[in-house]
């Protein structure tokens, strides 16, 4: 039993080193080339597909390329009976207002177009993209939501011209709602108790305004004689130009305080860094002193430098708080 279980084992032993044997013997660059043999059917592949799609991503680029590079105020369009026409309106304002308004012309418009009036029709804009000042843009939304008596005496210290973009689509109106919410934001008289300005918009899919938007100066002149019984004041606005295609509508504001429009005239009040500098943060006329006493400066939400005032913070808290509950809890127009 002894012999035959060494016999046994010594048997086994044999069979391992064997096996060790027969695996150093496979040669060395059998798994290699393996290796590099998977290695160029993934390439193959990779290269097979990029091929695949190579047409498609050229011609989607192509595409691209063609839509980016069309003026964006400038574009083709298609009207009701299949002709396609070019809807040049936006420039025909702005070179509307360069070859019939003073050079001094101040245009009061919505911030989103600040930067090509100055730029087409080099006039002054109450606002452009790069105003930062929170309370100023709630002001000229203020101006535009508010009845049209109260948006008027805030323009006249302003502006000698309004200019509005109508047609439909995503024009002053379509935001108005959104403008009124801006200026609640400051002017909480605007819309007591409701930061999200509800009773400001429309009241079905038809379009029919709310009484609070239809009063306002933004309704009065975007609508001004296209809808029955709308008609802009003639004693504050006189309409002086349509568009071709009746995206931009101006008027000339009637009534212009000439002390305002010397104050923010005079480099005296500029308020600049420096004398002659640059940086000049400049100041209102003394003539929306009343207007300006209901502002109530507006934190921002992202504003993390600022000293924190617990009674301030605590109502801007629960504005927030309530503006947000309110977008949740009802659909906005």
């Amino acid at each position: 039993n002894t012999a035959g279980t060494s016999s046994t084992h010594v048997t086994s032993s044999q069979k391992k080193k064997k096996g060790k044997s027969e695996e150093a013997t496979v040669p060395a660059g059998a798994s290699s080339a393996d290796g590099g043999f998977f290695k160029k059917v993934m390439a193959a592949a990779f290269f097979a597909g990029f091929y695949a799609i190579a047409p498609i991503f050229y011609e989607n680029c192509n595409k691209m390329a063609k839509a980016l590079s069309h003026p964006t105020i400038m574009y083709k369009a298609e009207t009701n009976v299949g002709q396609v026409v070019t809807v040049d309106d936006y420039r025909e304002s702005y070179w509307w207002l360069k070859k019939n308004t003073p050079a001094d012309a101040r245009i009061l418009a919505w911030w989103d177009y600040g930067y090509q009036i100055a730029g087409i029709a080099n006039r002054t804009t109450v606002a452009d993209g790069n105003t930062w000042n929170h309370e100023h843009i709630a002001l000229l939304a203020r101006a535009l939501t508010h009845t049209e008596k109260e948006g008027h005496r805030v323009s006249r210290h302003l502006a000698d011209y309004i200019l509005v973009w109508g047609g439909g689509g995503g024009d002053d109106l379509a935001k108005s709602p959104h403008l009124a919410r801006i200026a609640n934001s400051v002017y909480r008289d605007m819309c007591p108790g409701d930061p999200t300005c509800r009773q400001f918009g429309y009241m079905d899919r038809n379009g029919t305004p709310s009484p609070m938007m239809e009063a306002s100066m933004l309704y009065k002149l975007h609508s001004h004689r296209l809808k029955p019984g709308v008609v802009a004041d003639p004693n504050r606005f006189q309409h002086v130009f349509d568009s071709k295609y009746g995206k931009v509508r101006i008027f000339k504001v009637l009534n212009v305080s000439q002390e305002s429009k010397k104050f923010v005239a005079d480099p005296a009040n500029r308020l600049c860094d420096i004398e002659g500098g640059w940086y000049c943060r400049g100041q209102y006329p003394p003539g929306l002193a009343n207007v300006l006493s209901k502002a109530k400066t507006f934190s921002q939400q992202e504003d993390f430098n600022k000293k924190r005032n617990s009674a301030k913070d605590s109502d801007e808290e629960e504005y927030l708080k309530k503006y947000f509950d309110n977008m949740v809890s009802s659909p906005m127009q």
